[in-house]
């Protein structure tokens, strides 16, 4: 047989093979001095003690949802978790636990649990990332967080080399945070696996979110089924442009990237006086146990001028034109380009109610 004819290709060179960007949904930042991949937890284990052995500094990366990386990129090895699976370890009455792999995504769990009529995750529906990063970040939306549905979790704690479990009450999980975030973290502990208590009855948590309660047309503190409750979570998440989706550039971003502020009552107040002075709509505010005041960081943000779109729609970089707390990359930008709008958001807000607003995506070789 005579052979067919061969196309040249241009072999990668060293950065394109550890280019960061591709891992993340923003599409930015430079390479990784390595680049490695772990399909199972052992896995993980071994790349993570290789590095450190090494003395290399360790980035772990999965989905690349929550992650703002320098133009210069990461001077060590970048871990990509790519390990996935789930099954149920216990079934007691309407209780179910759910195991699942930290590299497994998020939505897909979160669809895969709706579709067994398994409840509790529904209103977590289209959030992009890896299971792993969810109990880190204390991830919450329409309601519900991780933390109200948390069994444990299988940690790798780096610094002493010992896998072992820790329950959620032992996690320090607070609002968008845990001990294994970021500084806190100081055993460099690595979630493995995560298991959930769910229900098995086919019906959602108790809807506690006003604009869901309005979406499905019932009562707060209704129980829907799960499907509902899901669809009715996608549909509010695409209209802020939340749910990835290649022809949407607004979705080409980090998801949230400022934390809703707690503050005291008098900041509060503050806040409250300034914008009825101005003639503003009123922040929204969430009174909190401890006495203080959660208060809409993208409210704050739209009342301190910074309107949908901002720059405008020649900018690489800019503020979503469906929802002012997501920063988009259009393409053609760099980490300091969006860096550059993220002060100008902060310093907008600074100047008008007093309030800095802190980033939710974990920064790495950059800084605010």
């Amino acid at each position: 047989m005579t052979p067919g004819p061969t196309t040249a290709t241009t072999p990668a060179t060293a950065e394109e093979t550890t280019l960061l960007a591709p891992h993340t949904t923003l599409g930015l930042g430079g390479p990784a001095r390595r680049l490695v991949h772990a399909t199972t937890a052992d896995e993980v284990v071994e790349r993570a003690r290789a590095a450190d052995g090494a003395g290399e500094p360790l980035l772990l990366v999965g989905g690349g949802s929550n992650l703002v990386i320098g133009d210069a990129g990461f001077a060590g090895t970048a871990l990509l978790l790519d390990h996935r699976g789930h099954h149920v370890v216990e079934r007691d009455g309407n209780r179910v636990v759910l195991h699942v792999e930290s590299g497994h995504d998020w939505d897909d769990l979160v669809a895969d649990t709706v579709a067994a009529g398994l409840g509790g995750l529904e209103c977590l529906s289209g959030i992009p990332g890896r299971t792993g990063a969810t109990p880190v970040q204390n991830v919450g939306a329409y309601g519900v967080e991780v933390a109200d549905l948390l069994v444990d979790v299988d940690l790798y704690a780096r610094r002493t080399g010992r896998r072992a479990a820790a329950s959620a009450a032992d996690l320090d999980l607070g609002y968008r945070t845990s001990r294994l975030k970021g500084d806190r973290n100081v055993d460099g502990e690595i979630v493995l696996g995560v298991r959930f208590a769910l229900t098995a009855d086919g019906l959602s948590a108790p809807i506690r979110y006003t604009e869901l309660a309005r979406a499905l047309d019932v009562a707060p503190g209704s129980r829907v089924p799960v499907a509902a409750a899901r669809e009715a979570v996608l549909g509010l998440r695409r209209g802020k442009g939340m749910v990835l989706d290649p022809d949407d550039a607004d979705s080409r971003s980090a998801g949230s990237f400022f934390t809703n502020p707690l503050v005291d009552g008098t900041a509060a107040a503050r806040v409250a006086a300034l914008t009825a002075e101005r003639g503003q709509a009123p922040i929204t505010a969430w009174p909190q146990p401890d006495g203080r005041v959660k208060l809409s960081a993208a409210a704050l943000i739209e009342r301190s001028g910074i309107p949908r779109g901002h720059p405008g729609e020649h900018a690489p970089v800019r503020v979503s034109t469906k929802h002012t707390l997501a920063l988009t990359h259009r393409g053609g930008g760099t980490t300091d380009d969006l860096l550059a709008l993220a002060r100008d958001v902060r310093d907008h807000v600074a100047g008008a109610f007093g309030i800095v607003l802190e980033p939710e995506p974990v920064l790495v070789a950059c800084a605010l």
